[in-house]
């Protein structure tokens, strides 16, 4: 099965939203730390870690400018094709493994109108585990030219927090930015009968530029 094209154009980077409660208090405590690193033995041990997981953070958070692709389904998600399943009601479950080394904010697979955001709670077990069907999570369903489509962003062993972008009824465009995960995680996005995936188990992902289907 061929991959579909994942590459990238350069350009300007910003820092996802909601990102702030985690990022702002590493970014100050590697500042004060670097600051007083001249005088202080103990600031300075606690300087270069700081600063590396401030960069981390940095990295982390990172929500790089894309070229949407055009094409019935985008992936929703940076990651790797965890599993293909075929659903008892004809729909197919396109579930996407992120790392914490990936971009973690989703986009909208198809353009449409957001008919509903719900929040779920639940465990914070391994996303790549069975059992993180579980987990917290937010469904969301979109109306669009292909009729309901389920997306479902769920929060992994480290992900606490899944900060949703827009409410229901809000219409979007595909690629749209719609939301954030915090740390490692997964996205499930079900797509009608009918429709053939054109993505393989392993394969790496990029959202709004992974093509999802076949034509």
């Amino acid at each position: 099965m061929p991959h579909s094209q994942t590459s990238v154009p350069s350009g300007r980077i910003r820092l996802a939203r909601g990102a702030s409660p985690w990022l702002l208090p590493t970014v100050a405590t590697a500042a004060v730390s670097l600051v007083r690193a001249r005088r202080s033995g103990a600031a300075k041990a606690v300087a270069v870690p700081a600063t590396a997981l401030a960069a981390g953070m940095l990295w982390f958070f990172r929500d790089p400018e894309r070229e949407i692709t055009q094409g019935r389904v985008i992936s929703p998600a940076d990651g790797v094709v965890q599993s293909i399943m075929p659903w008892k009601d004809g729909r197919t479950r396109v579930a996407i493994f992120m790392s914490p080394l990936n971009v973690h904010v989703n986009r909208a697979p198809l353009a449409g109108t957001v008919t509903s955001v719900e929040h779920v709670p639940g465990g914070f077990v391994p996303a790549f585990n069975k059992e993180s069907e579980n987990n917290e999570r937010v469904v969301w369903h979109f109306d669009t030219e292909l009729g309901d489509i389920e997306m479902i962003q769920i929060a992994g062993a480290v992900a606490r927090r899944i900060v949703p972008y827009i409410p229901s009824g809000t219409k979007v465009e595909q690629g749209d930015r719609i939301g954030l995960i915090r740390f490692g995680s997964r996205v499930d996005l079900y797509l009608p009968k009918g429709v053939e995936v054109a993505v393989e188990v392993g394969q790496k992902t990029v959202a709004g530029v992974t093509r999802i289907d076949r034509d």
